[in-house]
């Protein structure tokens, strides 16, 4: 499995070409490196440079490739193995057709939800210079690409999906790369950009506010959100305890949807998303027994036709339910 990190490694900082890679989980501040690895079935890793793993995603046989952004309190072990799950579903979906890199960001991992959601919520924020960084990596290889004398495009397709604070990641990532890389706004990168269960406030999304550069930079936006997610409920108390009081955007939607761009969707996935997790929050992925759950058939349907809502062109919402 390919992967992209900011996470500090043990020993050296200083990249080298098919060194072995080891997490300093003691460590986590934000690298203002980005480091591209390799896992293997085994569980070690190497880094391999940018260049190449962004050779191997051109050369893969898979059609489209998504980015996994992670939640809070998410060690590397527990990163790779919702990507591994994730890959699975799209595998038995239908074979070749999503690989899934994981970007993982810097977790803390003390013991009490408040503590880690503040550390987490400063960790994020500060991961998205060097997520800008790889982002400028990605258009500057693209641009050398173009140049070699035996240039092919690459024909992938780039969806994103961001999981509860990873959606923080996200916004302030595109807000950084904007601010000192471009100036001029973001280039439409990505095909599809799934913000689920997003840990960031309900109006982010609107044309005046931060998460703007989101809607730029993909074809679609689709919000998932649910009002029982438990694990949202604490994140609204721990705000509320330090003074910050907004709903979340992965409890009600958009604030708004009159204020947003016209290619933001809003899925409600209340009735479904305790039956996947406990806590209502990770149902993105398999059901209890490892089937593909509902709400990724549609993140999967999305992925596959480049359209959120094939049939009508002009819906922006929905609600999933199971059928009884």
């Amino acid at each position: 499995m390919l992967f992209i990190t900011n996470r500090f490694p043990k020993g050296s900082i200083r990249s080298r070409k098919n060194r072995p890679f080891k997490f300093d989980l003691n460590n986590n501040a934000p690298s203002n490196s980005v480091f591209y690895c390799q896992r293997h079935p085994d569980g070690s890793m190497n880094e391999i440079m940018g260049e190449n793993l962004m050779s191997e995603l051109k050369k893969s046989d898979y059609r489209q490739v998504l980015l996994y952004i992670h939640g809070y309190s998410n060690l590397p072990d527990d990163v790779f193995e919702a990507a591994q799950e994730f890959q699975q579903l799209c595998d038995r979906e239908k074979p070749k057709e999503v690989l899934v890199v994981p970007v993982i960001w810097p977790c803390d991992n003390d013991l009490g939800i408040i503590n880690d959601y503040w550390d987490d919520q400063k960790s994020a924020d500060s991961s998205a210079s060097s997520f800008s960084r790889a982002l400028n990596h990605f258009m500057q290889w693209r641009d050398q690409e173009a140049h070699k004398p035996d240039y092919a495009p690459c024909l992938k397709r780039i969806n994103v999906l961001a999981h509860s604070m990873g959606n923080r990641v996200l916004r302030e990532t595109l807000q950084a790369w904007n601010k000192y890389d471009l100036g001029a706004g973001v280039p439409m990168l990505f095909r599809n950009t799934f913000l689920v269960a997003a840990d960031i406030e309900n109006e982010s999304v609107h044309r005046d506010e931060r998460g703007r550069l989101i809607s730029d930079a993909s074809r679609n936006v689709v919000v998932y959100f649910a009002g029982d997610d438990l694990a949202l409920r604490a994140s609204k108390v721990a705000n509320v305890r330090n003074k910050v009081a907004s709903r979340r955007l992965g409890h009600s939607g958009p604030e708004n949807m009159n204020k947003t761009p016209q290619n933001v969707y809003k899925v409600d996935c209340d009735d479904v998303n305790s039956r996947y997790d406990l806590k209502g929050h990770s149902y993105f992925r398999s059901d209890g027994d490892g089937n593909p759950g509902l709400v990724f058939k549609h993140i999967f349907q999305c992925i596959h036709s480049g359209r959120v809502f094939p049939e009508d062109p002009d819906q922006r919402s929905t609600v999933i339910r199971y059928e009884d």
